[in-house]
């Protein structure tokens, strides 16, 4: 983990350069489908909807949250990913939704912020990408 400033721009950025995000992306479903079947099941996902801490935190503080609470939301944002409502998430699925989220989140942002940032995370990626443009 690292932290890094992260801003809109950087985000819709990065979202911009189609091959850096299309290789994040398709890097980290690679890792995620576990059993190589090209398609995440929900078991597959979980672990990185559970690393989104939707309920863990409040204002940084860990919060002990309803486990059933839980499992709705985990439920509701694999369905979110699950266009076509098959039950798995497919790469072209999982890359517009993670497009769509970080939108959201690059439309959401005001001033720059510091947060702090798996290494292999998508988010990483951008603040890479947009310093190796910088520093080029």
């Amino acid at each position: 983990m690292s932290v890094e400033i992260l801003d809109g721009a950087t985000i819709v950025h990065f979202l911009e350069d189609e091959e850096a995000f299309n290789n994040s992306v398709g890097n980290r479903f690679a890792r995620l489908d576990t059993n190589n079947d090209g398609l995440l099941s929900y078991d597959e996902m979980l672990k990185e909807l559970q690393g989104l801490r939707v309920f863990e935190t409040h204002f940084g503080i860990d919060v002990e949250s309803d486990p059933d609470e839980l499992a709705r939301v985990y439920a509701s944002l694999f369905i979110q990913f699950d266009h076509d409502l098959n039950g798995a998430v497919d790469l072209e699925e999982f890359k517009t939704e993670t497009k769509q989220m970080m939108l959201a989140m690059a439309d959401g942002m005001g001033l720059p912020i510091q947060m702090v940032l798996e290494e292999d995370s998508i988010l990483k990626k951008a603040v890479e990408t947009e310093f190796n443009k910088v520093s080029a």
